[in-house]
C-alpha cells in the first residue's frame, strides 16, 4: 500500500469494508484514527493505528487454489472438502467458498466470509467472466472452436455465447472464458460435440487469478485487487 491513503480506501484495503460502506462508518464516528474520531477524506499514514468501533469481524477474501479430488462443499465420509484442508493446513476457519468446482476438476476457488459476494458472483445473468484451460482426448479443430464459441445445446439449453482459443502448440488444449456456470458445462458442451475433457482447470475468476499458487496454497485478495473485484461485483 502506498501512504497516505484515504481513510475509506485503507479500511477498503484492509477488508474491513468497502469505500461506500466506510464513508458510513466514519460518518457515524465509528473509526478512530491514533484515538481521535476519523473525517470523511481524512489521510492515513503509515504508522497510524485505525480502529473501527464495533466491528464485528474482519471481512476476508482469499484465492486458493482447489487440487483435483478435493470437493467444493458436503463432502460424504471418506472425501475431503476446501474447508477441512484450510484448517487442517492452515488453521483457517472462518471463511467458505463461493461456487463450486467439480471433483475431477482443479483451479481457482475464492473463499471468503463476506455474504455480499455470493449473490453477485454467482447470479447467472451478471456476465462474471470465468477462464479455462482444458485438455480434450483429440484434436481441437476450428468447428469445434467456433461451435464452442457461439453455443451449444446441452439437455435444451443452448449455452451464452464464449471466447474460446486454440493452444498455441498442444492441438488438445484451448482456452475458454464463460460468463454463465451451469453444472458440469464444459463437460457437458464438449460431450456435445464428441470430446471428452481429460483435463479441467480454472485460472481466473472476474479479475482473480490464480497467478502462480499450486494445488492448496492460497494468497490473500487485497488493495487494488480487492478494490476492483467489489466494483466488479458492484459492492465498492
Amino acid at each position: 500500500m502506498e501512504f497516505p491513503m484515504r481513510i475509506n480506501k485503507y479500511l477498503a484495503h484492509q477488508g474491513i469494508a468497502s469505500r461506500r460502506e466506510a464513508d458510513v462508518l466514519v460518518e457515524a464516528g465509528k473509526v478512530l484514527i491514533n484515538g481521535k474520531k476519523a473525517k470523511n477524506g481524512d489521510q492515513v499514514q503509515e504508522n497510524d493505528t485505525v480502529e473501527v468501533k464495533g466491528a464485528t469481524k474482519q471481512k476476508t477474501y482469499l484465492a486458493y487454489y482447489k487440487g483435483r479430488g478435493i470437493i467444493t462443499h458436503s463432502p460424504s465420509e471418506r472425501e475431503v472438502d476446501i474447508k477441512a484442508r484450510l484448517e487442517k493446513d492452515y488453521g483457517i476457519t472462518n471463511v467458505s467458498p463461493v461456487g463450486r468446482l467439480d471433483k475431477d476438476s482443479e483451479g481457482l476457488i475464492i473463499l471468503s466470509n463476506d455474504g455480499r459476494i455470493t449473490g453477485p458472483l454467482l447470479d447467472p445473468d451478471s456476465d462474471h467472466e470465468k477462464e479455462y484451460e482444458v485438455a480434450v482426448d483429440k484434436t481441437v479443430g476450428l468447428m469445434f472452436l467456433k461451435a464452442m464459441s457461439n453455443g451449444v445445446e446441452i439437455e435444451g439449453y443452448r449455452t451464452k455465447p464464449a471466447r474460446v482459443a486454440a493452444h498455441k502448440t498442444n492441438p488438445k488444449h484451448f482456452t475458454i472464458v464463460l460468463t454463465e456456470g451451469k453444472k458440469h458445462q464444459i463437460r457437458r458442451m464438449c460431450a456435445a460435440l464428441g470430446y471428452q475433457v481429460q483435463h479441467l482447470k480454472r485460472t481466473r475468476i472476474t479479475n482473480i487469478t490464480l497467478g502462480k499458487l499450486k494445488p492448496n496454497q492460497y494468497r490473500k485478495i487485497t488493495g487494488p485487487e480487492l478494490d476492483t473485484f467489489l466494483k466488479e461485483l458492484s459492492l465498492n
